[in-house]
């Protein structure tokens, strides 16, 4: 699929357009509510189905198709960031007024993070076909530590480029409203805010790198590849507010989501043998299906627990201990 440079300035202007409104709109730091983020996440959807429907005038069913397979499935990896999120968000006690800043410039970040994995990932795809199997593989190793190691977390002060970044950078060890740097006698120095900000953007290039190779499993077009991502990564901050407080009945999804990333292994490595690339149709068949199978038997699992007030660790399906404080607001913590 070729693409005129003017295109790319298009989509480029439309999403900086998108951003701009966000950032706008809550320039005040409010706290984002529910309903609020249920609105914000219906017109990211929106935008993002809608784009789609752009590619089936302009290029027809089979491009819009590859589009919304990849979009179907990062739009599901994403929610595994949701929970790497909240998380970092307990961990380092982020007054929920400020997240919407964090996620904001996170989510600039893993755009660019993810525009030149897929230029490089997909240049690696097209020129040596051995890459595949790299690839591949990695993404079934990926699938397996999802399905069998998912409850293992370190603290996100350990991250070695949040360590880095101290050691580096003077940081003071306290919120200073949402500003990310500021001056303590005359020196200039970072705030908690911003290693917070650095440990969200660490996070998310591991995840960037899992995403990415799932869709070019897909198609190696950087386009599709591109917008799949950025239209499902806008969202992303929405679906935070979401689902951040309902990432505990969600107890078995990483397992649908490792068969995602497993599957999209397989189908990466038969591409490069002759049983070819997989219809269009049977990998969104599978990417659905997957989906809906996972949070159906998640939402079943943990029927009887949120009747009985019992919080269950999200990945584990274990009972997980809400900090003190924690009950008013209605949050579950990992501890």
């Amino acid at each position: 699929m070729s693409v005129s440079w003017w295109i790319w300035a298009v989509i480029m202007l439309a999403i900086a357009a998108m951003l701009a409104v966000d950032l706008f709109l809550h320039r005040d730091n409010h706290v984002i509510g529910f309903r609020e983020a249920v609105i914000w996440s219906g017109i990211w959807i929106a935008a993002g189905l809608l784009f789609g429907v752009v590619l089936w005038v302009w290029q027809g069913g089979e491009v819009a198709g590859t589009y919304y397979a990849g979009y179907l499935i990062e739009k599901a990896l994403s929610i595994d960031n949701v929970f790497v999120f909240a998380l970092i968000f307990s961990y380092f006690a982020v007054p929920a007024a400020y997240q919407h800043k964090v996620l904001f410039w996170g989510v600039i970040g893993a755009l660019a993070f993810r525009l030149a994995f897929i230029f490089v990932g997909a240049e690696l795809l097209e020129t040596f076909f051995w890459t595949a199997y790299v690839f591949g593989a990695f993404l079934v190793y990926t699938g397996y530590r999802m399905a069998f190691r998912h409850g293992e977390q370190s603290p996100p002060d350990r991250n070695p480029v949040v360590r880095l970044v101290r050691r580096i950078i003077a940081t003071d060890p306290a919120y200073h409203g949402d500003r990310f740097f500021t001056r303590i006698n005359g020196k200039r120095v970072a705030t908690l805010l911003f290693v917070v900000l650095i440990a969200v953007e660490a996070t998310d290039l591991i995840f960037a790198i899992d995403s990415v190779a799932a869709i070019l499993a897909i198609t190696t077009s950087t386009f599709i590849v591109w917008t799949a991502n950025a239209f499902a990564i806008l969202g992303l901050r929405s679906l935070y507010f979401c689902l951040a407080g309902l990432l505990r009945r969600f107890v078995h999804l990483h397992y649908g989501l490792a068969v995602l990333l497993a599957f999209a292994g397989v189908k990466l490595i038969l591409s490069e043998t002759p049983v070819g690339k997989l219809p269009i149709p049977v990998t969104l068949g599978v990417i659905v299906v997957t989906i809906a199978v996972s949070i159906v038997w998640s939402l079943r699992s943990t029927r009887s627990a949120v009747s009985s007030g019992t919080a269950v660790r999200y990945g584990t399906g274990r009972p997980a201990q809400v900090v003190a404080g924690d009950a008013d607001r209605g949050r579950d913590t990992e501890t």
